[in-house]
């Protein structure tokens, strides 16, 4: 039972920090809960913005991995500094991105900005692993409590001590659909020149579509110095053609 997280314990930092910016006490923000277990919070912070437009930043998981003290180099139950290096237990994975949007949010609060976009931050409980997929993620889902979050980006915040990160699984959704053309008497293999292949079509624009992508999107001068293992980049998950299921 002892392994068991208690999430809450992190949420209450996270609602002690952003209390004074909350509506109960005259402020803009908004915080909804959620336990589909007692103890294992979820948190729901929303900024207002002036239209039903959002943005979200999810993943921020308030559960870390278990730790055997006799196989770190240092004490992972305390809290400790090395130079410009935070240490302890789940300081990069994912406590730090919780502090860090915490900070986000608690600055939005004070200083309030006028957005369009309302800006969401979802912490989670039960990312690193579950009996139950109800505890974290899918059970907000599953509640309905993030429907709205598909009026905008999406943003997953948890990279974890590997590298240098600013943003990673980030979501646009997107199709591109193309459609092929016999243009003589025969549409068959052996006869390519007598149709406009759909595949072959589709890949052609889909180079198109990422060669202005990375033309827009570069890497920058500093990922070498600070060690980014890439740029950013934009790949396509899913392909789908008549009479098949979708394919990754």
């Amino acid at each position: 039972a002892g392994k068991i997280p208690r999430e809450e314990l992190v949420a209450r930092h996270v609602l002690d920090e952003l209390r004074p910016y909350t509506t109960e006490n005259g402020g803009p923000l908004s915080v909804q809960t959620y336990e589909h277990v007692q103890g294992r919070t979820n948190l729901i912070v929303t900024y207002p913005g002036t239209t039903d437009k959002t943005i979200a930043l999810v993943g921020m998981h308030m559960d870390v991995v278990p730790a055997d003290p006799s196989e770190w180099e240092f004490n992972p139950f305390k809290l400790s500094r090395d130079k410009d290096e935070v240490r302890g237990r789940g300081t990069t994975d994912c406590l730090g991105h919780v502090a860090l949007i915490t900070r986000l949010f608690a600055q939005l609060g004070e200083t309030r900005p006028a957005l369009e976009r309302s800006v969401v931050g979802v912490y989670i409980a039960d990312e690193e692993a579950s009996q139950d997929p109800l505890v974290g993620l899918e059970g907000l889902v599953q509640q309905g409590l993030l429907s709205h979050l598909k009026n905008g980006p999406m943003y997953w915040v948890d990279c974890s001590d590997t590298q240098p990160c600013i943003g990673t699984g980030g979501m646009s959704a997107w199709t591109l659909t193309a459609t092929g053309r016999q243009t003589g008497t025969k549409q068959h293999s052996a006869f390519p020149h007598e149709a406009v292949n759909a595949m072959e079509l589709a890949m052609d624009a889909l180079q198109a579509v990422q060669d202005k992508f990375y033309e827009l999107c570069p890497p920058t001068e500093k990922e070498r110095k600070f060690g980014f293992k890439c740029c950013t980049t934009m790949k396509p998950t899913q392909w789908a053609y008549p009479s098949r299921a979708p394919s990754s």
